[in-house]
């Protein structure tokens, strides 16, 4: 089975590095520069270097284009994130929360283009952001109520305890699939369906409706794995009813 004809795979071929056949690369080496991996730090140099790049210098009297851009996007996030959770909350989780929402967008648009993938394509990548989430809001909740936080689980009374414990727990444990299989999902059938397109249909105005449609669930996904997780953050940190 040849390797996919991507941008990096390309690069790693040049420079005598080994170059998976699959998902997930045999040796340490190889694992190392699998696909989403290396995608994965592909958007990662993107972020940091565009804010380096367009920030510059920040003037507070005249704040150019990238400035006025950052400062938007930032308090558009920031707001949202408040309007979901309380402030001090959404204060604290917000450099986690903003990291997850950069990223994933980015990484959900990059598959877009010829020679490229979406990290998000890969079940790894979207479990362990998922992973993330789940212990940082389980650490909030002992955080802010201790061992009351074992109060969530237990129901609105005591007699209900030994149908609602095992409830919560699962429910708790499918909160993992929910926010890694969907977003998965979604952006694998978002470049299967483009490559398949891509190979029947020619390369030029055939696929373009569902590169628009890309560029939406590329989105929309992210958005809605940061809202997702901004609920489960602000009901960690709330009384238990």
């Amino acid at each position: 089975m040849e390797h996919p004809i991507l941008f990096i795979s390309l690069i790693l071929q040049a420079l005598g590095l080994p170059v998976p056949h699959g998902l997930v690369g045999e040796t340490l080496l190889a694992k190392l520069v699998s696909p989403h991996m290396t995608y994965t730090w592909l958007v990662m140099i993107f972020l940091i270097l565009s804010a380096k790049l367009t920030l510059g210098e920040l003037d507070v009297a005249r704040p150019g284009k990238a400035q006025n851009f950052w400062e938007a996007l930032i308090g558009g996030m920031e707001d949202f994130f408040a309007s979901n959770m309380s402030k001090e909350g959404a204060r604290m989780m917000f450099p986690m929360l903003a990291t997850f929402a950069l990223y994933i967008v980015v990484a959900n648009l990059i598959g877009l283009m010829p020679g490229f993938m979406s990290p998000t394509s890969n079940l790894n990548i979207t479990l362990g952001c998922t992973l993330i989430v789940i212990v940082t809001y389980h650490l909030l909740g002992i955080k802010y109520h201790g061992v009351g936080y074992i109060k969530h689980f237990m129901g609105p009374v005591w007699w209900l305890v030994p149908l609602m414990f095992p409830v919560e727990v699962v429910s708790h444990l499918g909160r993992i699939l929910s926010l890694s299989i969907r977003l998965f999902g979604n952006i694998m059938a978002k470049e299967t369906l483009l490559a398949i397109l891509f190979m029947l249909a020619g390369a030029y105005f055939a696929p373009l409706p569902i590169l628009c449609l890309g560029v939406l669930v590329s989105v929309i996904q992210a958005l809605v794995f940061v809202l997702l997780s901004v609920v489960y953050f602000a009901g960690a940190m709330e009384e238990a009813h």
